[in-house]
């Protein structure tokens, strides 16, 4: 007998409907090969599994993860890296604005031609639970090591603790010294803000020659050319207070470009921190650090000194508010009205609800990789802090 004929027919969803139960008997509204996981899906399943796997182990063994973070994962960011620099544009980006679309036409496609019984239903389901596997699995092999190893001031020998308030003036009136030294090189425009005498692009390459000297001090830190992705978007990402953001299925480092200019050197190296697998918030924060201030160019030196003398002040006001004063009232002028002109644009995006739903969603993940939270992001003044007991004077 013909094998065809043991087969039911297939035909269009829409015509199987309209028979009756009758004949409906020897028809089929889609293939028979629905009702069977694909060999990829197994694949990714399997990729999940072993993920899963090492996962466990970088959790528990600090010195395995720090060995698969510099041996492993740095090439596979890097290589991603490499292929999503080709585009002109945020590969993350076009896909983050497209999910809405493409999950509206995966369910319709599901629905329409090929969820037919529980058992296609089923099936279908664990083929997208496949794709969330596959997610998990890049996300261990490519940046989940960086949350797991020693942290920076281990790695560095860095004494963090027991600050005082007079250190911290200390340290603070240092790096507001050092940006005040630079301001008078630096252009200023009538609205307050400083201007970045040259283009993103060029900034980059600044930032991987300083990244290259860095690199060369710390070996935990790997170097390699790569990009800074401008995002088109950049108004979403102000409304959400995200001034970059670094995705691990692309390789890519995204820059909010609304932004100041003089806060771009230091979130672009802090994006390409998280690059190079410097997965913790405040760690990222002191790379940016160490390489703006690394760097021959005197705007991305500025940039580096400004900001971190932000972060330092924070801390300073909240010990001793004469002190902080004293700081300040030493500035250069034109630092003062570049944190003024900040204040006056920053204030539409202040109270955001877009802003407080982000930020929900960014400290519950950094909570569940073991870090402090969004508090981290000011724990980078006791790096500072540790940094600067150890090395004297500032790089």
């Amino acid at each position: 007998m013909n094998k065809a004929n043991n087969q039911k027919s297939i035909i269009k969803k829409e015509e199987y409907l309209a028979l009756d139960g009758s004949a409906r008997a020897s028809y089929r509204p889609v293939d028979p090969k629905y009702e069977h996981l694909p060999i990829f899906c197994k694949i990714f399943f399997a990729l999940g599994g072993v993920a899963l796997i090492l996962y466990i182990i970088m959790s528990l063994s600090a010195d395995s993860a720090d060995w698969f973070n510099q041996n492993i994962s740095t090439y596979i960011r890097f290589a991603l890296a490499a292929v999503t620099s080709i585009l002109p544009f945020s590969l993350a980006e076009a896909i983050i604005l497209t999910s809405p679309l493409l999950l509206f036409l995966i369910l319709r496609y599901a629905v329409r031609t090929r969820c037919d019984t529980w058992r296609t239903v089923g099936v279908f389901i664990l083929v997208l639970s496949s794709v969330v596997a596959l997610f998990f699995s890049m996300f261990v092999f490519t940046f989940a090591a960086g949350y797991r190893g020693r942290t920076i001031d281990e790695k560095m020998e860095l004494d963090k603790d027991n600050i005082t308030a007079e250190e911290l003036y200390a340290i603070s009136e240092e790096v507001a010294s050092r940006a005040s030294e630079l301001a008078p090189g630096i252009l200023y425009g009538d609205d307050g803000f400083s201007y970045m005498p040259y283009t993103v692009e060029e900034m980059n390459t600044k930032l991987i020659e300083a990244y290259g000297k860095v690199s060369e001090s710390y070996s935990f830190i790997p170097n390699a050319y790569t990009r800074i992705k401008p995002v088109l978007l950049s108004e979403g990402l102000s409304q959400m207070h995200i001034t970059g953001v670094y995705t691990f299925f692309t390789g890519e480092s995204n820059l909010n470009v609304i932004f100041p200019d003089y806060t771009l050197p230091f979130t672009a190296a802090h994006e390409l921190a998280h690059q190079r697998g410097i997965a913790r918030e405040d760690e990222a924060n002191f790379v940016a650090f160490l390489v703006c201030t690394a760097s021959d160019d005197p705007y991305i030196q500025y940039c580096g000194y400004v900001n971190m003398y932000e972060y330092l002040a924070s801390s300073l006001r909240s010990a001793d508010k004469e002190l902080y004063r004293n700081v300040y009232g030493d500035l250069h002028p034109g630092i003062k009205g570049e944190f003024a002109a900040y204040s006056d644009f920053y204030d539409k995006y202040r109270d955001s609800v877009a802003s407080d739903v982000s930020s929900t969603i960014n400290n519950a993940y950094l909570q569940s990789q073991g870090t402090a939270g969004t508090v981290s992001y000011g724990m980078v003044t006791r790096l500072a802090v540790g940094y600067f007991r150890k090395a004297s004077p500032m790089p």
